[in-house]
């Protein structure tokens, strides 16, 4: 089975980080995927974001501190991570 390209547009990021539910599912139409919306109370989706996300920030030395507007960060912290 091929998985078909996607491209995201302005409407389907959103301004706090991560996708808008218009973009999750233009992308869940596109590939056959199934994102969920974000899960910020706690569980293992979380915690496996947040370390997959931690990890990337770390590899592309990423400072959010220095530069809260990066998509990275705005990310994490709508998850609480």
């Amino acid at each position: 089975m091929e998985k078909k390209k996607f491209q995201f547009t302005k409407i389907h990021k959103s301004v706090k980080g991560g996708l808008t539910q218009k973009g999750r599912d233009a992308y869940n139409r596109a590939t056959g995927s199934n994102l969920k919306a974000p899960q910020p109370e706690g569980g293992k989706r979380r915690n496996s974001f947040c370390a997959r996300m931690g990890g990337m920030k770390k590899d592309h030395n990423i400072d959010c501190r220095d530069n809260p507007e990066k998509r990275i960060c705005k990310a994490l912290k709508r998850w609480n991570c």
